[in-house]
């Protein structure tokens, strides 16, 4: 099922399909966030920004309105 990133509960994974624009491709692309990748959100802060989420390897915190840009295809299980 695709939803936004920022819609992901924690603990969960999924891969990520798509941006919502160029604008902020380039950043999220440069921190590892690429079509194809596995992303897990780690947490999210007691107020919903940030969030913090696992990718390539490393842990990354995001913006909401950054997750917000990102497509993802959640992961069963």
């Amino acid at each position: 099922m695709k939803k936004r990133l920022s819609e992901m509960k924690v603990g969960h994974n999924a891969v990520i399909t798509a941006f919502e624009n160029d604008d902020i491709f380039l950043k999220l692309m440069e921190m590892g966030c690429i079509p194809g990748e596995i992303v897990k959100v780690d947490q999210i802060a007691p107020l919903g920004d940030p969030i913090s989420i696992s990718v390539a390897g490393y842990h990354l915190s995001l913006r909401i309105d950054e997750a917000e840009m990102i497509w993802v295809e959640e992961m069963p299980g």
